[in-house]
This record gives structure tokens, sequence and C-alpha cells, in this order.
């Protein structure tokens, strides 16, 4: 009997080796935990993430489906193609025409709609950037306040919005087919950023930028004088 009760007290656990493991435990639990908040705060980061982008990037498909589908100045195949011009005084502002108009049988309208992209004040007055405006006008041939179209807010929180033109050689901060450009310029470059957070020890927000060619281009019977002039 002596001999057993020696066995069932060697058996047993001691106090020490209860807290010991108690201790092990709460040590593994809250690094679980941790790990655990850790993720959730990461979860939330990235919804809010891509909540704030989802605006960005839906309003760069919209730009990028109308600039692929610009249309050069009076064609001969589609002569209500208005001119591709930007502001001189502000390059955050550009007009063109383009074929992404939606065709159905409730509006009396064409596949070719004349585009305006500009930057605006707040309506409201808030320090919080600029808000990115579409105008778009479907009735390309009225004139006067029948021409004026429909404005769309497209993006807010705007700091700056930057539109040039590469001619083959050159970018170059203004392009106007009314006045010297006879057609479409080879590409267009996008620059916009985003206005950041207000804390000084914030990093600056970098700049969006997006090279779209344009794909159609006038013919023109005149000769090609830098040719000409190389030829020489």
């Amino acid at each position: 009997m002596r001999a057993t009760r020696n066995t069932q007290i060697r058996s047993a656990f001691t106090l020490m080796e209860v807290m010991l493991a108690l201790t092990v435990s709460a040590i593994v639990l809250a690094a679980i935990g941790g790990v655990f908040f850790a993720a959730l705060r990461l979860r939330d980061r990235t919804a809010a993430a891509l909540d704030e982008t989802a605006p960005l990037y839906q309003a760069v498909s919209i730009i990028r489906r109308d600039f692929e589908g610009a249309l050069p100045p009076g064609s001969a195949a589609l002569p209500t193609a208005g001119d591709f011009r930007t502001d001189p005084e502000s390059a955050s502002r550009i007009q063109f025409s383009t074929t992404t108009g939606i065709v159905n049988d409730t509006d009396p309208w064409g596949d070719v709609q004349e585009v305006i992209y500009e930057l605006r004040e707040p309506s409201d007055h808030r320090d919080t950037g600029k808000d990115l405006y579409r105008t778009v006008s479907r009735n390309v041939l009225a004139t006067g306040a029948a021409a004026e179209g429909v404005e769309l807010p497209l993006l807010s929180h705007v700091q700056s919005l930057q539109f040039t033109c590469y001619d083959g050689s050159n970018w170059r901060d203004s392009w106007d087919t009314s006045v010297g450009d006879t057609n479409l310029p080879v590409a267009v470059r996008i620059r916009l950023r985003l206005r950041g957070d207000t804390d000084a020890s914030s990093r600056a927000q970098q700049p969006y930028e997006l090279v779209i060619p344009l794909l159609a281009q006038s013919r023109t019977n005149q000769p090609d004088t830098s040719t000409m002039g190389g030829a020489q």
C-alpha cells in the first residue's frame, strides 16, 4: 500500500507545473489573438483602400474608352466630328468627339458625341481638392444653348489634372485642330493626382499616369513638307 501511494503521488502534477502550463497557454492564446486582430485590421485597411480607389479606376476606365474612340475633326466618313482642343490657359480641360455614345430606341442620337473633361471647384467649397467633370453633348449638330451637354461629376478629391498631346516627337501642353493642328495627336498622356491626407507627416500622393494612343487619323492629299524637305 505504501508503494502504491508513492506511485500515485509521483504521477500527479505539482502546483508549479500547473502554473507553468497555464502561463504557456496564456502566451499562446495571446499570440493567436494578436495575429487574429492584426488580420482583421489588415482586412479593414484593404477594404478601405479598395473603396477609395474604386471611383478612380471607374473614372480611368471611362476616360480610356472615350479617348480610344476619339475621332479626327471633319472627316469625310463622319463630318459631324468636332475639333480636338485643349484649353491654352489650363492643361486640365480637353474637348473632343468620340464614338462612345450608346445607341438605343429612346434617344434620336447616334454613337458620336462630344465630350469635355475639366476640373472645377467643389460646389460646397470644401477643402478636399477639386471635382473632375465629364460633360457629354449628344446633339453634335446643335449650336448655342441647344448644344449644351449633360454635366456629370466623375471623380472628387482631385489635386491636379494635366492633358498633354504627343505629335510624334514631342509632348505638347496644347492642341487645337481649329487653329493650326489638322489632325489628332498620336497619343494623349493624362496625369492625375489625388489629394492626399492633410497630415504633414503623411507621404505625398503619387500621380497616376495614363498614356493612350489615338489610332483614328484623318488622311490628307497634301504632300508631307517635312519629307519633301528631307529629300531635297
